[in-house]
């Protein structure tokens, strides 16, 4: 009880909860634990999120397509993670993402119902739900508006952060030379030149369709 106890308050919605105020969450709250398999998917895009699903051991991988899926990002997380908490409440509240284990995986899920009955009364989780929020659009933002550049591999750094949810970790970036060179507003050859010199430095590995970037800090 005790090692489940300290899991949850490492958790960011419930860090600088008083004791007491926790055990009196659990009184109340309902928590659906769930233990997955590697490879099993958690949620897929386009599901209804109506609850919220702390991840409480285990890595998970984030899979997000463009419109017209002619690219796609993979993120990898480590425990402890919050999916999608921005996606419970707004003019769209489905997953925009994918998420499926890559290791044994467990995670605990939270009704909608009850985060609005019961976890809302808390002045620290509704300010923990808030920064959360708060930190992912202004992060959003001053990517948008980080400063232009002619640089060929900077433009390609920027295109990559600006598709992520975290600037830390490893990713994987699946898209055709053509349509990374389109998106970019460049040329096929220059792009190859670029990605090429950006492999060269290690800041990512080619493969055929896909790049790996090992570490994305040494893209800002």
């Amino acid at each position: 009880m005790n090692t489940m106890f300290d899991t949850l308050l490492q958790l960011p919605l419930f860090q600088g909860l008083a004791q007491e105020d926790f055990t009196n969450i659990l009184e109340k709250v309902k928590l659906n634990f769930t233990k997955h398999k590697a490879g099993e998917v958690i949620v897929k895009a386009g599901d209804t999120c109506s609850q919220l699903i702390f991840v409480l051991k285990g890595e998970v991988s984030s899979y997000t397509s463009s419109a017209d899926t002619s690219y796609c990002f993979t993120e990898y997380f480590q425990a402890p993670y919050v999916i999608e908490p921005q996606s419970l409440f707004g003019m769209t509240t489905s997953y925009v993402s994918t998420y499926a284990a890559q290791t044994e995986t467990h995670t605990v899920s939270i009704s909608k119902a009850f985060v609005m009955s019961e976890l809302f009364k808390y002045d620290i989780f509704r300010l923990n739900y808030m920064n959360i929020i708060s930190s992912r659009v202004q992060n959003l933002n001053n990517r948008l508006w980080t400063k232009a550049t002619d640089s060929l591999e900077k433009r390609i750094g920027s295109f990559i952060l600006t598709h992520i949810e975290r600037p830390t970790g490893k990713k994987i970036l699946k898209i055709k030379m053509e349509e990374l060179a389109q998106v970019i507003n460049d040329t096929r050859m220059g792009v190859s030149r670029a990605l090429n010199s950006m492999q060269k430095k290690g800041l990512l590995e080619l493969h055929r369709g896909e790049m790996i970037i090992p570490d994305t800090e040494k893209l800002l």
